[in-house]
């Protein structure tokens, strides 16, 4: 009689677990957090299980406001700003997609919501930001966040002025205020400097630098801040292989 009451106890225990998990993967619901500082146009930090984190926004990419090597690119400042004025004027909350929660980094990957409207999506349209680090299954709200961008590019908004600022590979500020679009509909791919450069060279948040091969599990994720031809190249520039 003891051990079917101990097993009932801990049946209903691990039933109010359950019933308080915050999971919500392969879900839409929104998750009510504080944020404690806006730090870009695409990442803030939040309250989340009782702990500050770290959150970058899905889908989505603005210019850098202090990048190590990049610096302040132009507009990083006025997405910063356009950001913060979003998110301090509700409640924020915040939508997992169903795939990685984490990246590289360990900052926490959700869509953003404040009186349960999309920053993301606001963001875009504004022309602040630029559709962005699309990797499946993490596409939830893709076709709208394109929707929204070509609205941008329409109006020739924000980061779509001018030509070639913003790149398939992040904003060139050398093209910034050099002409504008003409409502070039296309999407502006920066091309490497010298040939078919396809190693990625990244610089973390602790000022690592890591160049990745198209052959490492990690080289469609990763947000080159430059591009080399070769590993010694990569390597004269003080960048290590991804492990060494």
């Amino acid at each position: 009689m003891k051990l079917k009451l101990i097993l009932l106890a801990l049946f209903f225990l691990s039933g109010c677990s359950m019933l308080e998990t915050t999971d919500t993967a392969g879900t839409t619901d929104q998750i009510d957090v504080e944020v404690t500082q806006v730090i870009d146009g695409d990442t803030i930090k939040i309250i989340y299980e009782g702990e500050e984190v770290t959150v970058r926004y899905l889908l989505m990419d603005t210019p850098e406001t202090n990048h190590p090597r990049l610096g302040e690119q132009p507009l990083g400042k006025e997405a910063t700003e356009e950001n913060k004025r979003l998110i301090e004027s509700g409640d924020v909350s915040i939508e997992f997609d169903v795939g990685d929660r984490f990246d590289d980094y360990d900052r926490l990957l959700a869509y953003i919501y404040v009186d349960g409207e999309s920053v993301q999506e606001q963001m875009i349209e504004s022309g602040l930001a630029r559709v962005a680090y699309v990797f499946p299954p993490n596409t939830r709200y893709l076709d709208d966040f394109e929707k929204a961008e070509q609205i941008a590019r329409d109006k020739e908004a924000g980061i779509w002025q001018y030509e070639n600022y913003s790149t398939d590979r992040g904003f060139n500020a050398d093209a910034f205020g050099q002409g504008s679009t003409g409502n070039n509909n296309s999407p502006a791919t920066e091309e490497p400097t010298e040939g078919d450069c396809e190693i990625k060279g990244n610089i973390n948040r602790s000022g690592n630098k890591i160049y990745h091969l198209p052959s490492d599990s990690s080289y469609e994720q990763t947000n080159p801040e430059e591009w080399f031809c070769t590993e010694q190249e990569a390597q004269d520039a003080g960048f290590r292989g991804v492990g060494q």
